[in-house]
């Protein structure tokens, strides 16, 4: 589990593809503290740590993942947000993520507001249950509300220290980010659906 704050922005260093899958190296600081079989989000895709070095770690991601996320798009040298598992013993500042992508969204719109960015994505029709203002949702692993929902797009308020402190100073109109809906709302609404 993972509270979407990211601890680092990575960067692909190498991608070699494996029978379908990818496996995708990643120069971090983040490196030298983590362990072979360690979870990492990337992006907000939970990936486990196969090798590393005290530079480099290396994950493998399979065609399901690479199926329901956008990380088949990495590129060599892109940024990547990172962070590793939640520890117990520590505050939780953003919400509960499982690093479980429910699906990808697409920007529409990236636009300078005063002091803040307001990002528009727009999501496929299946997940619009799940989008709630003031809610909580999970883009490229990074914790963010919803400030405001209309049709099949959301907007977020990003802060300054969010945009320079994560992958989204490099997004643009059309580029696929990695979405995971509150988990509390997929919890009610399977409840639901399995009382009509």
């Amino acid at each position: 589990m993972f509270t979407g704050i990211i601890e680092d922005l990575g960067r692909i260093s190498q991608i070699n593809t494996l029978n379908g899958g990818i496996e995708i190296s990643v120069e971090s600081v983040l490196a030298k503290a983590l362990e072979v079989d360690d979870s990492i989000s990337i992006n907000g895709v939970c990936q486990t740590v196969i090798s590393k070095s005290s530079e480099i770690f290396t994950v493998q991601a399979v065609e399901e993942t690479l199926r329901k996320t956008s990380l088949g798009e990495l590129r060599k040298a892109e940024l990547v947000n990172l962070e590793r598992a939640l520890r117990l013993d520590t505050r939780i500042d953003g919400h509960i993520i499982q690093g479980h992508v429910d699906t990808t969204g697409t920007v529409t719109k990236m636009e300078k507001e005063g002091t803040n960015w307001l990002l528009t994505i727009r999501y496929p029709d299946a997940f619009k249950d799940l989008i709630v203002g003031r809610g909580s949702i999970t883009v490229d692993g990074i914790s963010l509300t919803i400030a405001r929902e209309e049709d099949l797009e959301f907007t977020l308020a990003i802060i300054p220290y969010t945009y320079e402190h994560t992958n989204l100073k490099t997004k643009k109109e059309k580029d696929r980010v990695n979405l995971e809906f509150d988990i509390i709302g997929k919890y009610v609404q399977r409840y639901m659906q399995n009382r009509r």
